[in-house]
């Protein structure tokens, strides 16, 4: 035995032991965070048991393990009552809350012989833990027979302290799946058994090998242990192997044991006082990673040259690879689903708001029909040639947009289309599905307007979205894709909530409640908008105002900011029958203002004229990407303050992003904000 590295770890969080086995829980599950040559983990079975009891005066040592309640098997087991097990019950927690059929599914121990199908990551739920039972029934005798080192090993001190009291053991049966690639295409998956020993702050990896006839058994060679020690006032986390002299590293599941002394215990030290529990699924939890890393690995290489050939301005490295990334995701997810179906025809989709089209233009290579639609052509789209169907048009939510011919409606960074995903899905036919991967936030009107604090503005806009996707009568499932952005949580909705015989209420549902988000947030006439419009800007231009005529820092021209009203000052500048209006067909005072935001701004409940020599050196400031977008909307609307302010607009003409004039105007090459029929 020989410890490869230890490391002191503070905590005045005081947040061990209980955050050792969240650690514990990453490098069990999520092995890849870590370890970037590999692809992910499958957990195959979970069990409770006990170690063989060594007795003190020779006594045979009984071998058998602790015996489940009926129908536990395969669960996950329960930690000590009182003990800081949160590792292994956040882990159990996770599955039985549904993250995916293949992660919880128990495969054979006994690896498939020729002609025989994979069935890793199946899903199918055929095989229980009883091979995990007789695996560890083995290993019991063996360590109680003779394998006394490797017992030691397991137990620690506690082999001679407490014989006749051995603690419980949580025992996972994982299989660990590497990268595939071009210079490496023959990577097996491997599995190991994980030995929990909550009380005791051990965590012990048990690989497994195959014998000539098909048995497995226990490798002692690669056995590493995960152990914490010490009290509050000083904790220690080490890692140690069993028999370093025959210790043999492939690179990829069995690193180097220096990697593992200082790279993976630095990390398990880091998670061990800053974790803090992800509100996100595991990655790639609803489908088989092993077939996800086969199919990735195909595509990425049949279309790396395109990265060679983009013209469009975007990082190619960043949207081919993120594309290829999600066609592999989805062309699992509908193999997948073709199997649980009995179908062999090849699933149909559109795909809304398509951008550059690589997604559609994969899937459709791969024997998928469908088409993509964005409201401006890319110059990528002629690379792909006539076999990949993209148009180019606006998708306006409305009873017309609908598509009774698909199985998927996509939705991949769709913008203003996010929220409608789910709802033209459930409106197009009772089996059409949809997948949807949120990125930038809005609601059915504008910019999505947060709810709540306590949650991330990223997680509150996914539960909105699965929000409408439950309205729309759908199961909504939540996944986590392995794609280079931080926006990689998507929502897929595949079954719905009631029976076909149901579909016309349900619409008539949908239907009413679309009509009343329409009257509620649809343009009013625009000659009445104009006109509350002008009324509140000459409000504020005659309210009194700290400095009149003050212009900011450097500024040469003087120009009237005006000053700022409450919203109360003024709607009680406005006639009753104007509010009523307002509040009846538009959600209110406020929301015009918002709407109207190259005029107002509205903070903190008062209102100002929004003053764009400010918002000029804001935008200056602003990602590179951002000021792309805003580029692209330049002066594809008239200017308000140079029609209707008396100084007329704060800005010279080359400077302003709006039109001084008619003449100024140019087409948009950006759809304005969706207006719903």
């Amino acid at each position: 035995m020989a410890e490869v590295g230890r490391a002191a770890v503070r905590d005045p969080g005081e947040l061990l032991p209980g955050g050792f086995w969240e650690a514990v829980a990453v490098w069990l599950e999520k092995p890849q965070v870590a370890n970037k040559r590999l692809c992910g983990v499958r957990l195959e079975a979970r069990r409770r048991a006990a170690l063989p009891r060594v007795s003190p005066r020779g006594r045979r040592p009984n071998a058998g393990p602790e015996q489940e309640e009926p129908g536990a098997a395969g669960r996950g087991p329960r930690p000590p009552e009182g003990g800081p097990g949160r590792g292994p019950e956040e882990s159990r927690h996770r599955r039985q809350q549904g993250e995916g059929p293949g992660e919880a599914a128990a495969a054979p121990l006994l690896v498939e012989g020729p002609g025989q199908p994979d069935k890793a990551g199946a899903g199918e739920g055929d095989f229980s833990a009883w091979d995990l039972d007789s695996l560890w029934d083995d290993f019991s005798r063996s360590l109680a027979g003779g394998s006394h080192e490797l017992l030691a090993f397991l137990t620690g001190a506690r082999a001679g302290s407490q014989p006749e009291a051995p603690s419980e053991l949580d025992v996972v049966l994982r299989t660990v799946i590497p990268k595939t690639s071009p210079l490496c295409p023959l990577a097996a998956p491997r599995r190991e058994v994980v030995v929990q020993d909550v009380l005791n702050g051990t965590v012990t990896f048990l690989p497994l090998e195959e014998d000539d006839k098909g048995n497995v058994k226990v490798d002692t060679n690669n056995v590493y242990q995960i152990r914490l020690s010490g009290s509050k006032e000083e904790w220690f986390i080490s890692i140690l192997i069993f028999c370093p002299e025959r210790w043999h590293s492939d690179g990829t599941v069995y690193p180097k044991p220096a990697w593992l002394g200082e790279e993976l215990l630095a990390r398990l030290a880091r998670w061990s006082v800053g974790s803090k529990k992800s509100g996100f699924k595991s990655t790639l939890s609803l489908i088989s990673i092993i077939e996800y890393s086969k199919t990735y690995q195909a595509l990425k290489e049949k279309h790396k040259d395109m990265v060679k050939v983009w013209p469009e301005v975007t990082d190619p490295e960043k949207f081919v690879y993120e594309d290829v990334a999600i066609a592999a995701y989805l062309l699992i997810l509908w193999e997948e689903e073709r199997a649980e179906l009995g179908l062999t025809a090849k699933q149909s989709f559109v795909d809304l708001g398509c951008g550059n089209g690589l997604l559609v233009h994969i899937l459709s290579a791969e024997g998928h029909p469908g088409r993509g639609i964005d409201v401006r052509r890319r110059k990528i789209w002629d690379v792909y040639g006539p076999q990949t169907c993209l148009e180019e048009g606006a998708v306006t939510p409305s009873d017309e947009t609908l598509f009774p011919d698909v199985d998927w409606v996509i939705g991949n960074h769709s913008d203003e289309l996010t929220p409608w995903i789910p709802v033209i899905a459930a409106r197009s036919h009772y089996s059409c599905r949809f997948f949807v991967l949120p990125c930038c936030f809005f609601d059915f009107v504008g910019k999505y307007a947060r709810r709540q604090s306590r949650k991330t503005q990223y997680r509150e806009y996914l539960d909105f979205v699965t929000e409408v996707g439950l309205a729309c009568g759908f199961h909504v499932q939540e996944d986590c894709l392995r794609i280079p952005s931080t926006k990689r949580v998507c929502l897929i909705g595949k079954r719905r909530t009631y029976p076909p015989t149901g579909e016309a209420p349900m619409d008539e549902q949908r239907t009413r409640e679309k009509a009343e988000r329409v009257r509620n947030c649809a343009a009013l006439p625009r000659d009445f908008v104009d006109q509350v419009v002008l009324q509140v800007g000459h409000l504020l231009l005659d309210a009194e105002r700290p400095c009149a005529g003050s212009a900011p820092s450097g500024s040469l021209k003087a120009w009237n900011r005006g000053g700022s009203l409450s919203l109360a000052d003024v709607a009680s500048g406005l006639d009753g029958e104007t509010l009523r209006r307002l509040k009846r067909e538009c959600g209110g005072l406020q929301t015009l203002l918002k709407n109207n935001h190259q005029v107002f701004e509205v903070r903190s409940g008062r209102v100002h004229l929004r003053d764009w020599r400010e918002e000029r050196l804001r935008k200056q400031r602003q990602p590179e990407a951002r000021r792309r977008l805003f580029s692209e909307a330049f002066k594809t609307r008239l200017c308000w303050f140079f029609s209707h302010h008396p100084d007329g607009c704060a800005l010279p003409s080359d400077c302003c992003p709006f039109a001084h004039g008619p003449e100024e105007l140019r087409p948009a090459q950006t759809p304005r904000r969706k207006q719903v029929l």
